[in-house]
């Protein structure tokens, strides 16, 4: 309905908006999320994930390579861990409609990390399939954020507020890499991402007005998660090589920076505290929660039958 959309000045301005054929394709009403459209996915997939793509980044110095896989496997694992967590939610969403919409941007973030790591398959010369399934629980660099478990609907559109508006800022800041194949994959993931972000942030405003037991239940996720909200742009190893490089075009402070500014005014309106910084020292993408190795016996659960399988 009109009241469940987004406002004239949350809704992306006739000159920011995507032509036609870049839009992605809505369900019943604005509120459902579209899809990185089936053409996208398939240049990605045929560029990307061939056997025939060739190698690359044989052009870079050893450190800046080794910092680059680390930051693609990063941004790669918190796509996928995200988008399979959300994506338990089919059959079971509060509505009809937000089961096809929330359905929809798992399948999306499935979709953005299954390109970064052919992107990274590259890089290194390994099978996309088997760093995406054959690492132990420890191997994963996804953001503590991301650790936690799916929860109530509170706590998931809490989690994918957080982590969207974060992954914007730092999605938005890579489509100006030096690197070309990762500033033209961060800008079609940016295009989509945006839907992303309008979506859940009415979900967000409505439970923060609601008061009662939904307003009470955003509370409590708030509390738990908003310690870990900043993990998604803490400093990567290697972080100063890459920035030198350009592939960095901001270092995570000035990210984090531009990430509070830009959410300070919606958690203002929605009486929501800024989430603190990570305190130093502390691990934020390794030592995995118990609720991430079960998610993880779950997803890998078919290619642990026979890993050598074709299918």
């Amino acid at each position: 309905s009109a009241r469940e959309r987004p406002s004239a000045r949350e809704r992306p301005s006739a000159r920011e908006r995507p032509s036609a054929r870049e839009r992605p394709r809505y369900g019943t009403g604005d509120r459902v999320a579209g899809t990185l459209g089936s053409r996208s996915r398939r240049r990605m997939a045929i560029g990307m994930t061939s056997p025939l793509a060739p190698s690359i980044g044989a052009d870079l110095a050893p450190e800046v390579r080794d910092a680059l896989a680390g930051l693609l496997l990063a941004l790669a694992d918190d796509e996928f861990v995200l988008g399979f967590a959300d994506s338990e939610w089919t059959g079971i969403a509060p509505i009809l409609e937000e089961d096809v919409a929330l359905s929809s941007i798992a399948q999306d973030e499935l979709g953005h990390a299954a390109a970064l790591y052919a992107l990274l398959g590259r890089l290194t010369d390994r099978d996309p399939d088997a760093i995406a399934y054959d690492r132990s629980p420890a191997e994963y660099r996804h953001a503590r954020l991301l650790d936690h478990p799916r929860g109530d609907w509170a706590a998931t559109i809490a989690r994918r507020w957080l982590y969207d508006t974060a992954d914007g800022i730092r999605i938005g800041s890579l489509a100006g890499s030096s690197w070309q194949p990762l500033a033209e994959l961060a800008a079609l993931i940016a295009r989509e991402e945006r839907y992303h972000r309008l979506h859940v942030g009415t979900w967000l405003e409505r439970l923060a007005a609601a008061g009662g037991e939904a307003r009470a239940r955003l509370l409590a996720a708030w509390e738990d998660l908003g310690p870990d909200a900043a993990t998604v742009l803490a400093p990567l190893p290697g972080e100063a090589s890459l920035v030198e490089a350009g592939i960095l075009p901001l270092p995570s402070a000035e990210l984090d920076r531009r990430w509070r500014e830009a959410i300070a005014p919606v958690l203002a309106r929605a009486r929501l505290p800024v989430p603190p910084r990570p305190r130093a020292a502390e691990p934020v993408r390794s030592d995995h929660s118990d609720a991430f190795r079960r998610l993880h016996a779950e997803f890998t659960a078919v290619r642990r039958i026979d890993p050598a399988a074709t299918w």
